[in-house]
């Protein structure tokens, strides 16, 4: 079977049925807010996103990847596999510290470094503040996650792009929003729009609190199932952890090389100390 090109971490293939995809069961309570309070609220979870962005730019941190190839019986078929360490150069630029990459097993599907750093197709973070009002954001009510309470929204471009005229990749799914910092916590969506040759996994996504600021990604997370235009359908397990976040450059930490990334329990978010 031809090897399908996939880049992990993503959006969607139909804005219309995206929200069907991504239904889950949750505890979402209807709380009604007036317009301009949602207005208010996107645009300071959206200016949020662009300090995060720019401040993970200053920043070194540790990535385990695994992704894996699902079988007939629930038997692994295939396993792609890198431990890195994202340091920064004395100028600031980023450099990817490799620290254990066997050799891929996957048959059905390729993975690149490329894929890694474009996580689902967007990247570690869901939506990017400088195409923000090509969204539409529309409020669901509140959920109780942990220690917080949170806003929830579905997200979707306002005009369905054209994967024969447009390159970039956009976000389609769901997000979740402190209600007090007003910063979102988790995502959970994929990438649009997609190729004949290329699909996108649905991609949850917890993020962590770091220096008590800054809502960085902790865990990645995806078993969903490919479905390509020649019907052949490719069922995957992805897990990408995300730790040791610190300011500046800084020594390569080497992780275990027989560490295995398995089912993890998703992080509980962390809450932002209250603001004096």
């Amino acid at each position: 079977m031809k090897r399908a090109k996939i880049i992990l971490f993503g959006l969607l293939v139909s804005c219309s049925a995206a929200f069907g995809a991504f239904a889950q069961a949750s505890n979402i309570v209807k709380k009604d807010l007036s317009q301009t309070e949602i207005d208010r609220i996107v645009k300071t979870f959206t200016a949020n996103e662009a300090a995060f962005r720019n401040a993970l730019t200053t920043y070194v941190f540790s990535r385990s990847a695994s992704i894996q190839t699902v079988g007939m019986g629930g038997q692994i078929s295939g396993t792609y596999r890198r431990d890195s360490y994202l340091n920064l150069t004395e100028g600031g630029k980023r450099i990817e510290k490799i620290v254990f990459a066997p050799i891929s097993t996957l048959k059905e599907i390729t993975i690149s470094a490329n894929d890694l750093d474009n996580l689902s197709g967007v990247d570690q973070f869901a939506i990017n503040p400088a195409v923000a009002s090509q969204y539409n954001f529309t409020y669901l009510g509140k959920e109780k996650i942990d220690e917080l309470d949170l806003y929830v929204f579905d997200v979707a471009l306002k005009v369905a792009p054209d994967p024969k005229k447009v390159k970039e990749h956009f976000f389609s799914g769901r997000i979740w929003v402190d209600d007090r910092d007003l910063m979102i916590v988790k995502t959970r969506g994929k990438a649009v729009p997609e190729q004949k040759d290329e699909r996108f996994p649905v991609v949850e996504t917890w993020r962590e609190n770091v220096d008590g600021k800054y809502w960085f990604p902790s865990l990645a997370s995806s078993d969903d199932e490919l479905v390509f235009d020649n019907g052949n359908a490719v069922k995957l397990k992805m897990r990408v952890k995300y730790n040791n976040y610190a300011i500046g450059k800084s020594e390569v930490r080497i992780l275990d090389d027989e560490e295995e990334v398995k089912d993890e329990p998703k992080p509980s978010p962390t809450p932002t100390p209250k603001k004096p």
